[in-house]
């Protein structure tokens, strides 16, 4: 719901000072902001009661689980070095591996 009690000329001028210059399409963004055109608008009281944490729904249902795991120095060196995006790389060679039967449960153990 958006504030009506917002006041642009208030809010781009502290803002407008903190960036020590004239913000070009500042009034503007903030009316679209105002009416809720583009963002909503929240009250101290609405953030105040807002809870922590995600929103309910916004998990996927397949996520990601965080573990530890070792690499030789190497190795963890080698992957590093492919760039960003390294771990996904790694999750992906898996998981193919998996798919493909390359990798199978030791049941010796």
């Amino acid at each position: 719901m958006p504030s009506r009690r917002l006041n642009i000329g208030k809010v781009a001028a502290a803002i407008e000072a903190d960036a020590g210059e004239a913000l070009l399409g500042l009034r503007e963004a903030l009316a679209e902001a105002k009416a809720g055109q583009f963002a909503a608008v929240h009250t101290p009281e609405q953030i105040a009661a807002r809870k922590r944490g995600r929103p309910a729904g916004s998990v996927k249902t397949d996520a990601k689980v965080s573990t530890t795991i070792r690499f030789d120095p190497e190795v963890l060196e080698g992957l590093k070095a492919t760039g960003p995006g390294w771990q996904t790389r790694v999750n992906d060679t898996l998981r193919r591996a998996l798919k493909a039967g390359r990798l199978k449960a030791d049941t010796a153990a």
